[in-house]
């Protein structure tokens, strides 16, 4: 999966290089196996959404916004003919969606509007999530949510492992290698297939003198990234400045 905006919301594994050909990808929603029963409905919540359901559904605006909300998926179609959405997820729907599955509210945003609804129903289909979202009855409703952004809180998202890291908590962090010397900061993330990449800025002057963005990229694999304190808002790795 490739970077789709800077609120991304993948999660990556600093695997050792002789692991990382079947390490989980840095931009997917890696599904844990335990305790993940896919398809189940939240608490009290059934196919035939309750009028206290459909009340349920918010406007919202800016100030109401969450601080921590992340975009993590658009509605692209209708799915049945019960209010079902489909979500193309930015991180891999084939590999997981766990925020998108565990979150009781979504918080949605089309052209200007936003809203939020209570997430009745969510789980995975084919290559994509499919959701049932309180006051979506019936398929023209659900059509009507097409080109929908979707958004979680970060706080919804399902927590990681020790060596695991989700892409939006890495953007902006500071780099610098094992002497010190600062290489930028994470603008962005990238997959390659085999294991995500960094994508560091940094100033630099151009061929014409004149100062310019320049950028580096560092596989986010073991061998290169050797710790990574969210505190401290920085990475190290073994990487020299002039590579």
């Amino acid at each position: 999966m490739s970077e789709r905006d800077s609120g991304s919301s993948g999660r990556a594994k600093a695997a050792p290089r002789a692991q990382a050909s079947r390490q989980a990808s840095f931009g997917a929603f890696v599904r844990k196996p335990v305790e993940r029963a896919q398809g189940k409905a939240n608490p009290g919540a059934a196919d035939a959404a309750s009028a206290a359901a459909v009340a349920a559904v918010r406007a919202e605006t800016a100030e109401s916004w969450p601080d921590d909300a992340v975009e993590v998926g658009a509605i692209v179609d209708a799915y049945g003919l019960k209010g079902w959405v489909k979500v193309a997820a930015h991180a891999d729907a084939g590999r997981g969606g766990d925020a998108l599955l565990s979150a009781k509210r979504w918080w949605l945003m089309k052209g200007r509007e936003r809203s939020s609804a209570p997430a009745l129903q969510a789980k995975m289909h084919s290559d994509s999530i499919v959701a049932h979202l309180g006051g979506t009855a019936d398929r023209d409703a659900a059509l009507a949510l097409r080109g929908t952004r979707v958004y979680i809180c970060r706080s919804d998202f399902p927590a990681l492992e020790a060596d695991e890291f989700y892409w939006v908590d890495l953007l902006g962090l500071d780099v610098v290698n094992l002497t010190g010397v600062s290489l930028g900061k994470v603008a962005d993330m990238i997959d390659n297939g085999a294991h995500s990449v960094l994508r560091i800025e940094y100033p630099a002057i151009g061929k014409d003198g004149k100062p310019v963005t320049a950028e580096r990229l560092i596989p986010f694999v073991g061998v290169y990234v050797k710790t990574v304190d969210q505190k401290a808002k920085q990475i190290t790795v073994d990487w020299e400045a002039d590579y």
